[in-house]
């Protein structure tokens, strides 16, 4: 199966005919069957609110969670948290998916690290405390410092991972030698292959001037690029049971068209995302 989404629901007004206002969480579950969500990065919602989200879409429609920040260690380098700031985090998240994974829509919590978060023992001993933190959860990891890509050591992480049971993130960003990490689409789980297209404006993601966040993702994949990613879609799917594409290259509202483009390129279509099967809970 290869599903394709979005981060966020709101910013994609190329998913509906003539509007150019937010979307509605309704207007874009009935095209696109996933969408990425960082709110709980920020802060953990109550369980209430993923119930509130359910409500607004078909019974198989999943959702990418983010890790909140206290369990990706974005902390470290400025105030840090005590070890109970952090449990509790660990705690308040589990409760809060519960909906999500009664109705089997919790497709993966997504620990995106800091840029900081180096290959080291620490850091190694802290996924193998992510994993008994998050019991039987689904988790995809995304790192985002090139020493997890030593190429001496990929196929040591990949087998690292699978003993986790999480997913490696297959990232497509700008990088350097010392900055950035490579497109490497290696699988880890065999169960998801997610892969995370945050564009390749160089200039804007490593420039961090005053409006680096409206810019970093500025880019639209040309059709070329996403012919390459056709291929390297189908390839995974045969190595797993499902490959998941998030596009989140969206500073110019281009990652929508592009997604759209993607699902055509695959000649894909997903039952059940009509306004007709709504969950009405």
């Amino acid at each position: 199966m290869i599903t394709i989404g979005l981060t966020t629901w709101k910013e994609h007004p190329a998913l509906v005919q003539n509007v150019q206002r937010d979307v509605t969480l309704p207007e874009y579950a009935a095209v696109l069957p996933v969408v990425e969500l960082d709110t709980p990065f920020y802060g953990i919602p109550q369980a209430t609110t993923v119930v509130n989200w359910q409500k607004q879409v078909p019974p198989k429609f999943q959702f990418i969670l983010k890790a909140n920040k206290l369990m990706t260690k974005h902390d470290y380098g400025k105030e840090v948290a005590s070890d109970e700031d952090r449990q509790r985090a660990f705690i308040e998240y589990r409760q809060m998916v519960r909906p999500l994974v009664k109705a089997h829509q919790l497709k993966t919590v997504l620990f995106q690290f800091p840029p900081f978060f180096q290959r080291t023992t620490e850091n190694l001993q802290w996924l193998f405390e992510i994993r008994d933190q998050m019991a039987d959860l689904p988790i995809a990891v995304e790192f985002r410092n090139p020493s997890w890509y030593d190429p001496a050591l990929i196929g040591d992480l990949m087998r690292y991972l699978k003993g986790l049971n999480m997913t490696h993130v297959i990232v497509d960003e700008p990088h350097r030698l010392n900055d950035g990490v490579p497109f490497v689409p290696q699988v880890a789980d065999d169960r998801l292959a997610l892969m995370r297209l945050h564009g390749r404006n160089e200039q804007g993601w490593f420039n961090q001037g005053k409006d680096w966040r409206g810019v970093r993702t500025l880019y639209k994949y040309s059709d070329d690029e996403l012919a390459t990613f056709a291929k390297t879609v189908t390839a995974l799917a045969d190595q797993v049971r499902e490959v998941c594409v998030i596009f989140n290259n969206n500073s110019g509202r281009d990652a929508a068209p592009n997604a759209l483009a993607l699902r055509d390129l695959l000649h894909l279509s997903w039952q059940g995302l009509g306004p007709q099967q709504m969950s009405l809970f």
